[in-house]
């Protein structure tokens, strides 16, 4: 096993990109043992006729870099094709019970499995097991549970085509039970934005950045999530784009960057400014935030329409009052060229519904309660409106720092509300970009995995394949947690992923998840969620979408959603990691016949050559996926139908809704305690999701370690401790429970007072189930309430 350094903690005063970026990349094909094969893989990433990156879902555009990958991108690709394998001569040194000690990095550290392996109770080992074998128990086990108590996860790297084949096998069977990494991430997005604007997902494309003059960036990361995008947002600050952030913390992605395809930028080390404006808003201060622009412009568009003019004194009768005089003051510094409007009335007339509520909502909010829960104060907001109000077409951009919190939905309503006031969806450089995490998590629920069957076409389906689909709700991730904790869950299907680490209540769970009478694991490499199983237990190695993919028909492709929610094919380049592996496809094609028994569904033609599949996916859904497989490789990928980029709002109303929020922040019982801290959960450079590649976090000056607490200074003398502290984190809610994660150093950082940061997912413990958005089911790892204690010295 490897080891962290010692922890060392110093400020990183570098920028994103640049040398930094290019040493992480080779170090990591280094130590994958790829010091030739990483480079030439790496040149087909993201390329029209190559694969599309295994990490984030950024899109793959029509006319590529060079080199179309990003430091994180790299990072995956070395971590899938390693030349490291764990076969099953591993398995037979080391029983479950000593793996369970090990950390997740060092497991997936030991690379690549190579053979399907099945759980000895007698020896506490994983044992090789035959194909054919594995199918057969696997099947003869799911015959004998109800399915309603079995649960099919979906990680969000699986292909359009196996996901189709997954949400058919699981519904065949009579399940609905389909959690997906989505329900942890977007599921806000999912709820809020067909409710505002009638679309499940964001409307931007690549283009709109190229005839943007404003880009609000909310709650995301770029720089450890999706740092890709940093071309299209260097690209647009060189055209004189504003860039006007809104984040928790300060993110070197989004204050500079060197490009390090740029020879004149890693050789000059001239650096790109990315905001032009950064407000660091208080952890749950969004709603506020958003609240306060969007009241700037209204009163500035009220007073405009009280004044007939722009002007702030004389004998017209207008008020004389200070506080009225100013705001005819704003109002006429960024109203339009006739200077008698800041809102855009008229898309609002035509287009939009709700807006007097909204409007007066935003009215009667005080400023000075704005400001407490924001974190900004009044200029600050006002500034914020103002570059927004001089903007002609404003491109929206938020990720998970909205979505994962008790008021996830309402947070992507106040992105859409601040969007409606000006018109800024459904014309060229001005939409809402939601940018989703793993590669295809949003394309699984374009093609059917979702717990909800009213998004599924059921008679479609029905009538295809000849059986009477479930129509009851399944369960949510959060659901499916409460479902294996109480013992009510008995079999648990993964393909892909490691929920065990991903998902709240990590305790709770782990003891629930021994309890599961059967767990099935389709992966590539070795983590927590296999080596602690239920009683009967299968680890099925799959082949990664980098690999070569031959079947009957010769070699296949696959295809996957992008963030902008266009279809992209990829095509494996590598060499299979071992002659044993099967596709995804065969591997849920495989259990689907030892379960179901002869069906209408042509598994084994579809395994055979996945064009059948695409061909079965556009039957189910024509309008979306029509023809298919003629456009799988366009350029820049083909995009998926969405009225509401047309102005088409396909709502209840039947336009776009301004949606007012119930209130400013949720209400939590210890939100006003002295020494409760709002603890956000962060990603570090280092690390995709659950998949931690290493122990450094460069952007942030951590090295060695990950049992960190950043803190405010001025936080961390208040509450009697000093800098490097050793101590527990505590949960502040439903403390009959006592949730703890022991032995954190403390990190004085910039963070606002009354926040704190720390890793995801090492503070998942944290988190009980109940703690999530209502509607959305997200779990809220972006807001909990904490306490921090004293380590022991034994921590």
């Amino acid at each position: 096993m490897s080891k962290p350094t010692a922890p060392h903690i110093e400020p990183y005063t570098g920028p994103a990109g640049g040398w930094g970026s290019a040493k992480s990349v080779s170090e990591i094909t280094l130590r994958e043992r790829l010091p030739f094969q990483g480079p030439r893989v790496l040149a087909t990433q993201n390329k029209p006729e190559g694969f599309m990156c295994v990490s984030c879902a950024w899109a793959k555009p029509a006319k590529a870099h060079p080199l179309e990958f990003c430091e994180n991108g790299a990072k995956a690709t070395a971590w899938e094709i390693t030349s490291k394998r764990a076969s099953p001569a591993f398995f037979a040194k080391h029983p479950l019970g000593e793996l369970e000690q090990w950390e997740d990095h060092d497991l997936e550290e030991q690379g690549r499995l190579t053979h399907p392996m099945r759980w000895d109770a007698a020896s506490d080992k994983y044992v090789p097991v035959p194909w054919r074998e594995a199918f057969d128990e696997i099947g003869r086990e799911l015959r004998a549970l109800d399915p309603r108590q079995v649960d099919f996860y979906t990680s969000g790297r699986a292909s359009l085509e196996t996901s189709y084949m997954y949400q058919l096998f699981a519904r065949m069977y009579g399940s609905n039970n389909m959690p997906d990494s989505s329900n942890m991430c977007h599921e806000s997005s999912s709820v809020a934005l067909p409710e505002s604007i009638g679309a499940a997902v964001g409307t931007a494309i690549l283009s709109d950045f190229e005839n943007t003059d404003c880009i609000f960036y909310i709650g995301q990361n770029v720089g450890t999530s999706s740092p890709r995008l940093l071309h299209d947002l260097q690209d647009a600050v060189d055209r004189g784009v504003k860039i006007v952030t809104f984040n928790l913390l300060r993110e070197r992605g989004l204050e500079r960057f060197i490009n390090p395809q740029s020879p004149v930028q890693m050789v000059t080390g001239k650096e790109t400014r990315i905001s032009s404006q950064y407000y660091q808003v208080n952890n749950g201060g969004d709603i506020a935030a958003l609240f306060g622009v969007c009241k700037a412009l209204i009163e500035a568009d009220d007073a405009l329409k009280a004044s007939g003019s722009t002007q702030v004194a004389g004998d017209d009768g207008l008020p004389r009052d200070p506080e009225n005089a100013a705001m005819f003051a704003f109002a006429a510094s960024i109203a339009s060229a006739d200077k008698k409007h800041v809102l855009d009335h008229d898309f609002i007339k035509e287009h939009t519904a709700g807006f007097e509520e909204f409007a007066q909502a935003a009215r009667t909010h005080r400023w000075e309660d704005l400001e407490r829960v924001s974190g900004l104060n009044r200029e600050q907001m006002m500034e914020a409106a103002a570059t927004y109000a001089r903007s002609d077409a404003v491109l929206t951009i938020y990720g998970m720092g909205l979505t994962q919190h008790l008021m996830g939905v309402q947070n992507v309503h106040m992105v859409c509300n601040l969007a409606l006031l000006r018109g800024n969806i459904g014309k060229p450089g001005a939409n809402i970009c939601a940018v989703r995490g793993h590669s295809n998590v949003q394309g699984q629920r374009t093609v059917g995995i979702t717990e909800k069957p009213g998004l599924v076409p059921l008679d479609k389906l029905s009538e295809l394949y000849g059986f009477v689909p479930p129509d009851w709700t399944g369960r949510s991730t959060v659901e499916t947690c409460e479902a294996i904790i109480s013992g009510e869950s008995r079999g648990f299907i993964s393909l892909g992923g490691n929920f065990l680490k991903a998902v709240p209540e990590t305790g709770a769970m782990e003891e629930g998840w021994r309890k599961l009478r059967l767990t099935v694991q389709i992966a590539t490499k070795l983590n927590r969620s296999h080596v602690l199983h239920g009683q009967i237990a299968y680890l099925l190695p799959c082949l990664g979408r980098i690999e070569l993919d031959q079947q009957a028909s010769g070699p296949q492709s696959v295809s996957i959603e992008s963030s902008i929610a266009h279809f992209h094919g990829s095509r494996g380049k590598t060499r299979p990691a071992s002659p044993e592996l099967l596709s995804e496809p065969a591997i849920v094609a495989g259990i689907a016949k030892a379960t179901l028994g002869d069906t209408k569904v042509p598994w084994d033609a579809w395994v055979g050559n996945y064009a059948e599949v695409r061909d079965a996916i556009e039957r189910t859904y024509p309008e979306t996926f029509k023809d298919f497989n003629k456009r799988l490789f366009k350029p820049g990928g083909f995009a998926r139908p969405l009225p509401a980029r047309e102005r088409k709002w396909v709502t209840r109303s039947g336009k776009a809704n301004f949606i007012t929020p119930e209130k400013l922040f949720p209400e939590l019982s210890t939100a006003q305690s002295i020494d409760v801290l709002h603890l956000a959960t962060l990603r570090s450079n280092d690390q995709f999701n659950t998949t931690i590649y290493g122990y450094s976090d460069r952007f942030r000056g951590v090295n060695g370690t990950r049992k960190i607490v950043f803190l405010n200074p001025v936080d961390i003398e208040r509450l009697g401790f000093t800098d490097g502290d050793s101590v527990d984190i505590v949960t502040a809610i439903d403390e009959a429970t006592e949730r703890r994660v022991t032995g954190m150093k403390i990190v004085a950082y910039q963070i606002p007072k009354g926040c704190c940061g720390s890793y995801f997912p090492e503070t998942n413990p944290l988190f009980p189930t109940a703690h999530h958005d209502p509607k959305s089911k997200t779990p809220s790892y972006k807001l909990l309430p904490v306490r921090l204690r004293q380590s022991s010295p034994a921590a």
